[in-house]
């Protein structure tokens, strides 16, 4: 029994071996009861403080990969066996390997879960940052993958610039390939970081009109006022002339009135204060002129100018009725009548033959 256990495999004895399998395991549990006593310490000290970081924390320890954990214990375990200084080579890049996928994983998932808090915070009072957040976390974990991979590679000994450098020419024959895409992903993050529009703006595109419902990577779509849904390209949507009514602070009003020519020139100079007292009577309003305009084809037209302190186009129109009403109580108490289209003919009777001959004529 003694003899078989002096055996040697690899340079090693079957003692060796049984206590290099006996140390991994030791490690390997060892770990798992580490991770699980960490994930509730973890827990309870997010719970507690209430802190950002600490939460963090306490969501990535859970996601500690059994890979890792098992790279780990062989790594602990091979320490007690004789190897050589190539097997300790390869040994030692492998743990580098896993670790970095580990932490590869943890990245992603803290990204994960700074956009998840980032929404819940800004859903309401900040539409444009959950606007961009989808994107950007997609972006943000392809970039941690992609450093994953770089390291990875040279970690095993593939020099990085020459394979960039032949990335940089394949990507440049791909991009070609893909250039209508590619507009619209560039269009797209333009769209996020440079922020023209977000979810919920009312727009105007054209002779198309909508609220922004989703926008994506490649397409922004707009529920119409009539309910079905318009579909942008990026690009193209980039490229048009957009009226943005989701940033409008306050609505400016141009309206006219016309009056008929017989209007006496005192209720003229009149009406320009009759239509500032109707506007004024209306709550969240702000008169800013009114003044007779010009000799229209058939009227006196007065033009006047006002504003309404919010954007709502419901409580625009509200209001625009109230002074209209206002406006027509006003004219009839003071006998102002509105102009519409008239035509006047004069018709002049031509003179007769009787007429025209002089007095005591032959």
């Amino acid at each position: 029994m003694l003899e078989s256990l002096t055996h040697e495999f690899f340079g090693n004895s079957l003692m060796q071996c049984l206590l290099a399998v006996a140390v991994a395991s030791a490690v390997w549990f060892g770990l798992l009861i580490v991770r699980r006593l960490a994930a509730g310490a973890t827990s309870k000290i997010a719970d507690k403080t209430g802190l950002y970081w600490n939460r963090v924390v306490a969501a990535c320890v859970p996601r500690t990969r059994p890979f890792f954990l098992a790279a780990l214990a062989i790594f602990a375990g091979s320490r007690v066996l004789d190897l050589s200084p190539l097997a300790w080579f390869y040994i030692n890049r492998a743990v580098i390997i896993v670790a970095l996928v580990q932490l590869g994983f943890w990245a992603s998932h803290a990204i994960k879960l700074f956009v998840s808090e980032t929404r819940r915070k800004n859903l309401e009072k900040n539409p444009a940052a959950v606007t961009s957040l989808g994107a950007l976390s997609v972006f943000a974990r392809s970039l941690v993958w992609l450093l994953v991979v770089l390291l990875i590679l040279a970690n095993v000994g593939i020099e990085i610039a020459p394979l960039l450098a032949g990335l940089g020419v394949g990507g440049l024959a791909v991009a070609l390939a893909v250039q209508t895409i590619l507009k619209d992903l560039l269009a797209s993050l333009s769209i996020i970081l440079d922020k023209p529009f977000v979810v919920g703006d009312f727009l105007i595109i054209g002779d198309l009109m909508g609220a922004v419902e989703h926008i994506g990577l490649k397409t922004t779509r707009i529920r119409s006022l009539s309910g079905e849904q318009l579909v942008f390209s990026n690009n193209d949507l980039l490229e048009s002339r957009i009226r943005n009514f989701g940033r409008m602070k306050e609505r400016r009003v141009v309206f006219e009135v016309g009056v008929t020519y017989q209007t006496p020139r005192e209720k003229l100079a009149a009406i320009p204060g009759l239509i500032r007292e109707a506007i004024l009577a209306q709550k969240g309003t702000r008169f800013d002129r009114s003044h007779f305009q010009k000799f229209g084809d058939f009227s006196l037209d007065f033009e006047t100018v006002y504003f309404v302190a919010v954007p709502d186009f419901n409580t625009y129109m509200d209001i625009q009725q109230g002074i209209n009403l206002h406006i027509h109580e006003s004219f009839e108490r003071e006998g102002i009548e509105f102009a519409y289209p008239t035509q006047t003919l004069f018709l002049e009777r031509p003179s007769s033959v009787g007429d025209s001959a002089k007095p005591g004529g032959m």
